[in-house]
């Protein structure tokens, strides 16, 4: 048997040596981690949860705020509840605003302590060195550990796992005086941020639970198991309290029994438990979205898991009096996927990488134990530690390679899952981002083959039609969307806009009135509703709406840029300017703020307003980015270039813009640049309100 307490290092130099040895096996598990994850520093946030949780969440995007810590703990997202983890999102964006490779950061180092401490836990309850560094290296670089560290949205899993480990630290640590209060209260302390960080914690009373078993021994005698429930009784009110936040949060995204009957959810979990054991070992075509299988699984499926899964713990009892270990794993791999096995089942995915987080630690550790009793030299054992860790360690990078970015993630999904909708949809999304419009419609078109009722997909769709030109159809992907989900609020906003380029703006109007009905603050639909009043000539009502999409999120470049174009039609031009400065900051390469904001500085009629060179050096990057073919934007640096007394390239430049108007036919500014034109020709610049660019 192995005893509840490491054994005593002989007096001597031992004691010294063996803190070295510790040392450097905790440094060489952040080395290994950080070769795997390192490279997530300079990965792209992922257009699945990560706008919900960061780039477009309005209280995260303010920092740590007072109003963001009470909303944190009032609210909801992704139908969990983990204020916990939300509040370190908001001080990751304090210290490093939108850039992804903090967060990235962040994740990183939180699953390499929690490895460390992992090693550290398990060393002090077995006092087997190599086998506890073995199961820890195994858990920081296996290839499932992938989504939870390199999704910045998985935070939860990273950051609940560190209170994981430091309540497993904390309960050995009371086991060893249990006649002390304040250890267990340490024990408490910690796995109540455990559970604000990630609700499946509540499972860890039953781990703790296991430990009892083996190793810490304290089943041994008869009479003791009452007692050691009744010594959890805390954790367990605090874990049904969790429980309870936990159904209240998830509101509609727990599947109804008509959607997705119990049947099937008990063989997508049988088969799904005996999925992640196959990952485990051979960890081939992993992927952030496996669907779920609608029409069922083949029975033959379901029975195969089944008997594998009664199998494999029919041997653990029996082996549980000479190994203890394969019981307590395999309890500890089965004990905490229950919550989160798809019994309630919260959104489309059959199984997650994801899952298996700390779940796994328990297998790890059954055949860690299990190997180690195989009658082989040290040297052959070393060898296939190495081997397997090396293993681990290069299809962990490859894996981490394919989450760089959402085109990369999601052409990878594609080759790993089939009928993947979400898939399409959202490397349609990305491929739109970065302008590629027909390959967008085409996998936007392929998603809804697969699933017609898909809102994001004809949204995305509509979208794309919209930068094609074909606004009637944009029209129609947005109408379709709404039928499905009437309470689509992205829908809504998408159909109002399309309906105010057709002129319509009434009925725009009420798409967006529509919108704020369903989520009052919705920052996109009041600066929505803000645009189209100010197309109707209602200015003061235009910036109340701008000022309350700004309240809700203040990074919100768009209605900084609208709320000076509103002000600037109320002659409010000093303020004006500020919006659009605000803009800049928050958008430094977006050529239409530049432009308007060099006009102004460049034009103004208000001295103290103007500044020529910084508007000949804001022009001079909106043509950059122009390439030099936008004759609006060339009216505006040939204005500021007048500004800053350089007449004969504002002459150079005005003829340039004059060219490129006459040939788009745009009569109203090619008689405006020759008007200009004799100012500069003259030693003059231009200042008035002129056109409004």
């Amino acid at each position: 048997m192995i005893s509840q307490s490491p054994p005593k290092t002989p007096v001597g130099t031992g004691r010294w040596d063996q803190r070295w040895h510790v040392a450097g096996l905790c440094l060489g598990l952040a080395a290994i981690t950080f070769a795997v994850f390192g490279q997530t520093l300079h990965h792209e946030f992922i257009n699945l949860d990560d706008g919900t949780y960061v780039f477009d969440n309005p209280l995260v995007a303010q920092g740590l705020t007072l109003k963001g810590i009470v909303w944190a703990f009032t609210h909801v997202d992704c139908h969990l509840y983990h204020p916990l983890t939300m509040l370190s999102l908001m001080g990751d964006y304090q210290l490093h605003g939108l850039q992804p490779g903090g967060y990235h950061l962040t994740n990183v180092l939180l699953h390499t302590a929690s490895a460390i401490l992992l090693f550290l836990v398990l060393r002090q309850m077995t006092g087997a060195f190599w086998r506890s560094a073995f199961v820890a290296a195994v858990f920081a670089i296996h290839p499932l550990r992938v989504e939870s560290v390199a999704w910045v949205a998985e935070r939860k899993d990273v950051l609940s796992a560190f209170f994981f480990m430091l309540t497993l630290g904390a309960y050995v640590r009371y086991v060893r005086k249990p006649d002390s209060p304040g250890r267990y209260l340490m024990v408490v302390a910690a796995f109540v941020p455990a559970l604000l960080s990630k609700p499946s914690m509540v499972t860890l009373p039953f781990v703790l639970l296991l430990l009892d078993y083996w190793p810490l021994r304290r089943f041994e005698q008869p009479r003791r198991l009452p007692g050691l429930v009744l010594e959890k009784v805390p954790l367990l009110a605090l874990a049904a309290g969790a429980c309870v936040m936990t159904v209240l949060a998830a509101g509609k995204g727990v599947a109804t029994l008509a959607n997705v009957p119990m049947p099937s959810r008990l063989g997508n979990a049988l088969v799904s438990n005996a999925i992640y054991l196959r990952q485990m070992i051979w960890p081939e075509g992993l992927a952030p979205f496996y669907p779920y299988p609608l029409n069922g699984l083949p029975a033959w499926e379901v029975v195969t898991a089944g008997m594998l899964l009664a199998g494999l713990l029919a041997i653990a009892l029996d082996q549980r009096r000479k190994r203890p270990w394969m019981l307590v794993g395999w309890l500890w791999y089965l004990g905490m996927l229950t919550p989160m096995i798809g019994i309630v089942q919260v959104g489309a995915f059959a199984h997650a990488d994801r899952m298996t987080y700390l779940p796994q630690i328990g297998i790890y550790v059954a055949l860690t134990w299990l190997v180690a009793e195989w009658r082989v030299s040290r040297a052959a054992l070393g060898g296939l530690m190495a081997g397997v860790i090396g293993a681990l360690m290069v299809c962990a990078w490859i894996q981490t390679a394919h989450w760089k970015d959402n085109e990369t993630l999601w052409r990878h999904t594609l080759a790993c899952t089939t009928r993947n909708d979400m898939a399409h949809n959202n490397l349609g999304q990305a491929l739109l981002q970065k302008g590629s419009v027909e390959e967008a419609i085409i996998q936007c078109q392929e998603a809804l083959e697969i699933n017609p009722n898909s809102v994001d997909a004809h949204l995305t769709l509509g979208q794309a039609l919209l930068q094609k030109g074909n606004v009637d159809e944009a029209f129609i992907q947005y109408q379709e969307a709404l039928k499905i989900n009437p309470n689509s609020v992205d829908a809504h906003l998408n159909l109002g806009n399309v309906l105010c380029q057709k002129g319509e703006l009434d009925e725009g109007i009420s798409q967006f009135e529509r919108a704020l009905q369903i989520r009052p603050d919705d920052a996109a639909a009041h600066n929505s509703l803000g645009s189209a009043l100010c197309q109707k000539g209602k200015s003061d009502e235009g910036i109340s709406h701008f000022e309350r999409a700004l309240q809700t999120k203040p990074g919100f470049a768009a209605a900084h840029y609208n709320l000076g174009l509103a002000l600037l039609q109320k002659g409010r031009a000093s303020e004006a300017i500020t919006h659009f400065q605000k803009a800049l900051q928050i958008a430094p390469a977006n050529p239409r703020i530049q432009n308007k904001l060099a006009w102004l500085l460049a034009t103004s009629p208000e001295a103290s307003l103007r500044n020529g060179n910084m508007a000949v050096e804001l022009a001079q990057q909106a043509d950059a980015l122009a390439g030099g073919k936008d004759p609006v934007i060339l009216h505006t640096f040939a204005a500021a270039l007048a500004e800053a007394g350089r007449f004969s390239e504002a002459v150079e430049t005005a003829q340039r813009a004059l060219r490129l108007a006459e040939a788009q036919s745009n009569d109203a500014l090619a008689g405006q640049l020759q008007s200009e034109m004799k100012l500069y020709q003259a030693g003059s610049p231009f200042h008035g309100p002129g056109q409004t660019h």
